[in-house]
């Protein structure tokens, strides 16, 4: 079932929602790059140096390596000539040595295939690491609706899966690439030299397939583009119905679940098979081809012999050397499958790089701002979401330093595009954010991170051990502060209720841990985080009674002589807040304390009223 990834409303996408629609945002869709085989096979090389590293010296091996193949034709050549068939009559002993010479450098050979391997596969896997660092450090410098306008699953495709592919053909397409040109070469070289007419046949013949190829590049390309997006919505779709297991369990919807997955697999099915259609054309065109060369050949070489012009020894290598030109041909079917697939991953790749980030880091240009108590205004601040309407209008507002702010509102009112705008996790359309006198585009990442944090509804947790996710913010923490941390936030007799305490494993994203855990962990990691502005989406709702206590009793810790702003769904948060700012179709239409609010006809009396017969 799709629905919009676009919001309708200033609450934005929903957290951990990965459906895509039909239709993307070209604004905030990861790009999709149409460069040319060539120019996207230099972009990606351009990108990873660690390919070109010490290039010359494996081509070096790889020209002794694909040289070694020929030894066997000329010393064939040389014996039936020169030492079965010479005028002398048979000579053994330069047989003999001609054996000998051959086994030497095929030793040689043997050994500079082996170095040329090693260094080609070192270089590769370099430049590999390379260009999966730099895709995976893109995609974090992405914005939220970005990144948000791909599944997950697919979007991880690009940097795994895609990049897979390319190692796959740079490891072994590659290789074969380059052994079998440097055989072309020195192949049609050799048999040039025996005879300049029989090479012209051989090259005749094989002409139109090269002409086919080239005509079928274009086809392929388009075809395996189509592999690695059906691959990738494929992967999306997996992940997310894993991720979901429990959601599907529940509604009972098993079999349209599994339909869904079994309409990406088929349709990636349905795309490979195009596309190997396509490239298997090649095959049986060569097989065609080189029959007719064979003979051509046979037939040509026979009568320059017959004419003096070619010595049996001389027809016999020439042959044999054909089998080493045929040999590149008959594989270009499978190497120009690989290519074509690593370039289209290497599109897809280079796509996410292209993407540039709508929220950008000013560098070292960027503002360092001291440290200590918070002063936060909005001013004129306006923001829509793409092709949306407009969730924040005009809002005007200050917070001063040390203060604990409440923001309510019905759902679609505003409240989660402000605290989004106040991280900077978005960027208004109009107006200024500014902490501290200081638009928040101007401040570094480093310095706004550090003294902003939020701790959303749902706490992200890593499988590893508790210790280890609270220190998260601050990983030279040691066992003694965090401990010290958890006392001062009144969660010590929680710790203690645990069998192995810091050590304890939380699962993948916490399962072994309940809601309620996972939510004092997320504060106990904010509070080693030390911020000067804290920014909660509060998260008592869906806790037993005794963990919203302590959550709550956290919570006023946490906050005590810090700047906080918390989106509250339970108005006993804004009950205990400084001030209240209260949204409504994204303006901010009442501000105050609760006990002001409460008593004065409008949206925050309403929502308060509602509140308290839900709760009775």
């Amino acid at each position: 079932m799709s629905v919009p990834t676009r919001p309708r409303t200033d609450e934005g996408p929903e957290e951990g929602h990965e459906e895509r629609g039909p239709e993307r945002d070209p604004v905030l869709s990861l790009h999709q790059s149409r460069d040319g085989a060539i120019d996207t096979l230099k972009r990606g090389l351009r990108l990873s140096p660690e390919f070109a590293k010490g290039l010359w010296l494996t081509l070096i091996f790889a020209l002794v390596a694909t040289a070694g193949k020929v030894i066997v034709p000329i010393a064939v050549q040389q014996i039936i000539d020169n030492g079965l068939t010479g005028s002398g009559g048979p000579d053994l002993g330069f047989v003999t040595r001609m054996v000998a010479t051959c086994a030497a450098l095929l030793v040689v050979t043997m050994i500079c295939s082996y170095l040329m391997n090693v260094r080609l596969y070192r270089a590769t896997e370099s430049g590999l690491a390379t260009l999966r660092r730099k895709a995976f450090r893109h995609v974090h410098d992405l914005s939220v609706l970005t990144q948000n306008s791909e599944r997950k699953g697919a979007l991880v495709s690009r940097v795994t899966g895609d990049v897979d592919q390319i190692s796959h053909f740079m490891q072994w397409g590659g290789l074969l690439l380059l052994v079998s040109t440097g055989q072309l070469l020195v192949a049609t070289v050799l048999m040039a030299v025996y005879s300049w007419q029989l090479t012209i046949v051989v090259w005749v013949c094989f002409l139109p397939l090269l002409f086919g190829v080239r005509w079928l590049q274009k086809l392929l390309s388009k075809a395996y583009l189509k592999v690695r997006e059906r691959t990738g919505d494929m992967l999306g779709a997996v992940g997310e119905t894993v991720m979901g297991a429990s959601v599907i369990r529940a509604h009972g919807i098993e079999a349209r679940t599994a339909e869904r997955i079994d309409t990406t697999v088929l349709a990636t099915r349905g795309a490979q098979v195009k596309a190997q259609r396509l490239s298997m054309a090649v095959s049986p065109f060569a097989e065609i081809v080189a029959a007719i060369a064979n003979a051509a050949v046979v037939l040509a070489g026979v009568r320059l012999g017959l004419g003096g012009d070619l010595t049996a020894g001389q027809l016999i290598a020439f042959l044999f050397l054909m089998t080493l030109f045929i040999q590149p041909m008959m594989m270009a079917t499978e190497i120009f499958n690989e290519a074509q697939n690593a370039i289209a991953g290497w599109r897809r790749v280079l796509g996410v790089l292209d993407t540039v980030p709508d929220i950008a880091d000013p560098g070292e240009a960027g503002r360092v701002l001291p440290r200590g108590p918070v002063r936060v205004d909005f001013d004129r601040v306006t923001y829509s979401y793409p092709e949306g309407p407009v969730v924040l209008d005009d809002v005007g507002v200050r917070i001063t330093p040390g203060t604990r702010v409440a923001v309510v509102g019905e759902t679609g009112s505003g409240k989660t595009t402000f605290v989004k705008l106040l991280t900077r996790l978005m960027d208004p359309e109009s107006g200024t954010v500014r902490l501290d006198g200081v638009d928040l585009r101007e401040v570094a990442f480093s310095s706004l991170r550090s003294r902003v944090v939020m701790v959303p509804q749902e706490g992200f947790l890593f499988d590893s051990s508790l210790g280890d996710n609270i220190r998260f913010a601050r990983p030279e923490s040691t066992d003694a502060e965090l401990e010290t941390a958890i006392t001062e936030l009144g969660l010590a007799e929680w710790l203690g209720g645990l069998a192995h305490g810091l050590d304890t494993p939380v699962g993948q994203r916490g399962e072994s841990l309940s809601a309620g855990e996972r939510q004092l962990v997320a504060l106990v990691r904010a509070y080693i985080a030390d911020p000067d502005l804290l920014v909660l989406d509060e998260a008592t709702s869906a806790v037993d009674p005794h963990t919203e206590m302590r959550i709550q009793g956290a919570l006023d810790r946490l906050t005590r002589g810090r700047t906080s702003v918390a989106i509250a769904h339970r108005l006993s948060t804004a009950e205990a807040a400084d001030r209240v700012l209260v949204f409504d179709a994204g303006r901010i239409v009442q501000s105050g304390t609760h006990e002001e609010l409460v008593g004065r006809p409008g949206v925050y009396a309403d929502l308060y009223a509602s509140w308290i017969r839900s709760s009775a």
